[in-house]
């Protein structure tokens, strides 16, 4: 119950993150006291760990930098990110939540932006006459979609639609460890798991069998600020630029969080100050009775 207000300031990370540590603490804190009394004890099982019921690996982990009480995204890694979502996934994925005036001085500026969006056509209308026309795009407009319907994308992908990825670091279980697992997880299946064709082991997936093929290959993408593209930089740098797109409002609900603790603070030690001198002539009054 004492976590609710730094859920409420902080977002639900934050809460996730005690409870995942408590989760951690508390059984190897019996273990403990078990072991100096003597007694046999088995610590609970941790929400990491697979069960041999389990149709997939839970992901472990990470420790992301952004996910301290007033740690902000790395403006560097969702810069790259992005290149990586642009040149990789956005051949397949949508993004359709987030808007290029959201990118502007997160990780490109003004000028970049403008530019990369006047890149694209945008189908926009009616005009004067009634006619759909095409005109390059601007910053209020959404980065642009692999497809143009989710008929076209079910058709260019064997029946099977692509997610949009604006909130899929909230829509799994796990979050941005799901999303770096998922990417780095692929491998050769073990031997009795049959694979139908056209399918990829990978053991972090629900069933272990995924139709998307391994998106990521080192060096399939060049940084412009030398950063070697390894699988793992790449993964990771994708994986922070699709948890900033699921919660832009990140670094600024944090600092603002950590701005309404200061003012309660302030508050709760006037109120305090004031409670003591309103009442101190009555708590320190002396009370005689005379017969």
């Amino acid at each position: 119950f004492f976590l609710l207000p730094f859920s409420v300031l902080f977002g639900s990370p934050v809460f996730e993150m005690f409870a995942s540590q408590a989760g951690r603490v508390a059984p190897a804190l019996s273990g403990s006291v078990l072991l100096g009394l003597g007694l046999l004890s088995r610590s609970s099982p941790s929400s990491s760990v697979a069960r041999s019921s389990d149709d997939h690996i839970p992901s472990l982990s990470y420790g992301w930098d952004h996910q301290g009480f007033l740690d902000a995204f790395d403006a560097k890694a969702i810069r790259r990110g992005y290149q990586v979502y642009k040149e990789v996934c956005a051949t397949c994925h949508s993004l359709e939540k987030i808007h290029f005036r959201e990118l502007v001085g997160v990780s490109h500026s003004t000028s970049e932006l403008v530019a990369m969006a006047s890149e694209i056509d945008v189908m926009d209308g009616p005009n004067d006459e009634g006619e759909m026309f095409e005109r390059p795009g601007k910053l209020t407009d959404p980065l642009p979609k692999p497809y143009a319907n989710e008929e076209a994308g079910r058709a260019a992908n064997g029946g099977a639609l692509p997610p949009d990825l604006s909130l899929i670091a909230k829509a799994r279980h796990g979050g941005v460890d799901y999303i770096f697992a998922l990417l780095t997880g692929y491998c050769d299946a073990p031997a009795g798991k049959v694979m139908l064709p056209g399918l990829y082991y990978n053991p972090y997936f629900a069933g272990g069998a995924i139709a998307m093929p391994p998106p990521l290959q080192d060096g399939q993408v060049e940084y412009p600020d030398g950063t070697p593209a390894t699988t793992s930089q790449m993964a990771k740098d994708v994986s922070v630029f699709l948890n900033w797109a699921a919660e832009p409002e990140h670094d600024s609900r944090k600092l603002q969080g950590f701005k309404a603790l200061i003012v309660l603070g302030a508050t709760l030690a006037v109120t305090g100050y004031y409670k003591r001198f309103r009442w101190s002539p009555l708590k320190t009054r002396r009370i005689s009775y005379v017969n």
